[in-house]
């Protein structure tokens, strides 16, 4: 026998004990995330400046997603006298899903060929590409400056006309390196009609160092 105490049906008649038992939707919880966009990052770095990327990497943990094994003397293209070609197979194999190019500078590495054609394929884009945002790190073995590699060179931002990559010196904490990413993604919708790529030109070998005064 329903109890008086039973809430009253919806259909006017008392309900008995199968209705109350039936459970009640929970509320939805309130989103609590607050993680900061983490982009995939693409590292151009010199195999001489090793120790110092190995650090960096470790003390920019949690800001990116990193993408950092390069072109190697290993790589079946590297023979080839087709620039389109090598930029494609750098993309498809190294580059990857990486929106963002970070290029450690070290003493050496404006003169490294395979730096170049990272930055150059990281420049490149189409009707259906973007291409990354770029930007450059100086490295604590350099506190007075590097020499930047050439292609990076001809794209630095040196105000708000001019240029498309950033060079900075190494960041103090990761919410200066988070923003600086941030920026270069930013900067591959807004300003990348200002980027210097021509497509038949690349480093066919190692340049002489400009520090070293030798050919590595």
């Amino acid at each position: 026998m329903p109890s008086p105490f039973d809430p009253p049906s919806p259909f006017g008649q008392t309900p008995g004990l199968p209705y109350l038992r039936q459970p009640l939707s929970p509320l939805p919880a309130p989103s609590l995330s607050t993680e900061p966009t983490r982009r995939v990052v693409f590292i151009a770095h010199s195999h001489l400046h090793e120790s110092e990327t190995q650090q960096f990497l470790k003390d920019s943990q949690g800001v990116f997603i990193a993408r950092r094994i390069g072109v190697s003397d290993r790589d079946d293209f590297i023979d080839s006298y087709d620039p389109d070609y090598v930029m494609r197979r750098i993309r498809e194999k190294h580059i990857g899903a990486a929106s963002v190019t970070i290029v450690l500078v070290g003493s050496c590495t404006h003169s490294r060929r395979y730096v170049d054609w990272e930055i150059k394929s990281s420049l490149q884009q189409g009707k259906d590409r973007l291409p990354n945002g770029l930007l450059a790190i100086q490295l604590p073995s350099c506190p007075n400056g590097a020499f930047l590699p050439p292609r990076f060179e001809k794209n630095l931002r040196v105000n708000d006309h001019q240029g498309y990559a950033r060079y900075y010196q190494y960041p103090r904490n990761a919410a200066e390196l988070r923003r600086w990413i941030e920026e270069a993604f930013q900067a591959r919708r807004t300003i990348a009609d200002r980027i210097v790529n021509p497509s038949d030109d690349m480093m066919s070998n190692n340049a002489k160092c400009r520090i070293c005064s030798v050919t590595h």
